[in-house]
């Protein structure tokens, strides 16, 4: 398209809004088909297309705009590093290492708003009102985007601890932090309000929103526990594409603002889906928690019954025995599958047992893993039927009827202290009731490791569960 418009050919402004309009189109699209495993593929392809006609309507509005070779070459430079470094970092992550991956991207969407509306600030003059509150509300959304995925890298990376920050008065500071960006807000629109600190009051201003919004991303996501990690991941992608609104309307890029909306809806209602699923208030899960109290422990100091007991441990070829014997099997995946990589050996096991004429499903819990589908993305990957795969909603009842379930590394989604113990940081999350089958068989590197939300699991302890340990 820039190559078009340089040598002034056909009608470059139709061509741009056309290009446009298929951009938004196949983003759309690709969401519908993101929407279901059978069609996944085909949606990845419809967002890449996408992408690629919103480039293509960029460069042709920047030649129409009069942008010249020199231009041009910037953005190709720029476009070719980013590009390569980008290549080069995804090259090297695995199945595990794609959670904070996520984040660590949605932090850089983060301080691109930071940036690009700092320089929309300081390279105009005269900036129109509407201008200014889009130049505020970009550093706002981009310091709690960037600030937050840090945060969350840190945690999923393991460089934080994933227990939540619980500072004296943590409602009272998010309350405290949000009314001084509100006052900062009034003085960048009007400085006269600041009296005779007028004349740097939009520069203060701007500088203010920019470290409190960081400080309030870091508190908001510091305050979330490990456990709901995978709705935090959710929350900041509809951040980023809120601030990518924000730019839209700062640049007066219409394009921009739409996929930036679509990002900020779909966010928005994957974070509503997961939170239901988890059985969490998706205000409380936004605001960092707000109006919650931790857990605490049983006033005499006493350990539950559920998690007292005779751990039983269980061999291979008694694995194998059952499985032989079984009529019906669910497998549960969880993290501990994407870190062992043993998608395909499990999905050979799967496949070998329904020729063999046994029932065998898996069974997915919404967060599974560390991020939203990230386990049906593994079996996908392993070639494992669409038709052998359930949601928990879907097989939950089925429990009871099934003689065998294999639990590869789950433990906070097939905890049933999630059910029975009231003083758990997962109480009130819903969870595939694996315990209710006839035998279970939990996969795990060691009876000490527990689950993301640092807990143990009690299912460990009933007589019907045999733990099969192992280091992939």
């Amino acid at each position: 398209m820039g190559a078009a418009g340089m040598a002034d050919f056909g009608n470059l402004s139709t061509m741009s809004s056309a290009a446009a309009v298929a951009s938004a189109i196949c983003c759309i699209a690709s969401i519908a088909g993101l929407a279901n495993q059978e069609s996944a593929r085909t949606g990845n392809m419809l967002g890449m297309a996408g992408v690629t006609f919103g480039l293509a309507a960029t460069t042709g509005e920047m030649s129409a705009g009069g942008a010249g070779a020199a231009a041009f070459e910037q953005v190709g430079l720029m476009g070719g590093l980013g590009g390569a470094v980008g290549a080069a970092l995804a090259s090297g992550v695995g199945p595990t290492e794609l959670p904070q991956t996520v984040a660590a991207f949605h932090s850089l969407v983060g301080l691109a708003a930071m940036s690009g509306a700092a320089g929309e600030f300081f390279g105009n003059s005269d900036l129109a009102m509407g201008t200014l509150a889009a130049i505020y509300a970009a550093v706002f959304i981009g310091g709690v985007t960037f600030s937050g995925s840090c945060v969350a890298f840190g945690k999923l990376s393991g460089m934080m601890g994933s227990a939540p920050l619980s500072l004296p008065g943590r409602d009272q500071l998010n309350l405290g932090m949000l009314g001084l960006c509100a006052a900062g807000l009034a003085a960048f629109l009007d400085p006269a309000l600041a009296g005779s600190a007028a004349d740097g009051a939009q520069l203060g201003s701007l500088g203010l929103v920019a470290a409190v919004s960081s400080v309030l991303g870091w508190h908001l996501t510091a305050s979330i526990g490990g456990a709901d990690m995978p709705v935090v991941i959710t929350i900041l992608n509809s951040y980023s594409g809120w601030a990518l609104v924000a730019e839209g309307f700062l640049l007066g890029n219409p394009l921009l603002a739409q996929v930036g909306a679509l990002i900020g809806f779909s966010g928005a209602i994957l974070t509503w889906i997961m939170c239901e699923a988890m059985g969490r208030d998706v205000v409380s899960v936004i605001l960092g928690g707000a109006g919650t109290a931790a857990p605490v422990a049983s006033s005499d100091g006493e350990v539950h019954d559920m998690y007292k007991g005779e751990i039983h441990t269980a061999s291979v070829d008694q694995v194998a025995e059952a499985l032989k014997d079984a009529k019906s099997v669910i497998i549960t995946p969880g993290y501990g599958l994407a870190v062992s990589q043993a998608q395909f050996a499990v999905a050979d096991i799967a496949k070998q047992l329904r020729a063999e004429g046994k029932n065998v499903r898996f069974g997915i819990h919404p967060v599974a893993g560390r991020m939203p589908g990230q386990l049906n993305v593994l079996l996908a990957e392993a070639g494992v039927p669409y038709d052998m795969v359930f949601e928990m909603e879907e097989i939950n009842d089925d429990f009871e009827d099934t003689d065998v379930v294999v639990v590869i590394g789950a433990s906070d989604t097939v905890s049933s202290a999630a059910e029975d113990d009231p003083n758990c940081s997962i109480y009130g999350m819903p969870v595939l009731r694996v315990w209710k089958s006839g035998h279970v068989f939990v996969m795990k590197r060691s009876i000490g490791n527990t689950g993301y939300a640092g807990m143990q699991n009690p299912i460990l302890f009933k007589d019907n569960t045999g733990v099969l340990l192992g280091d992939a």
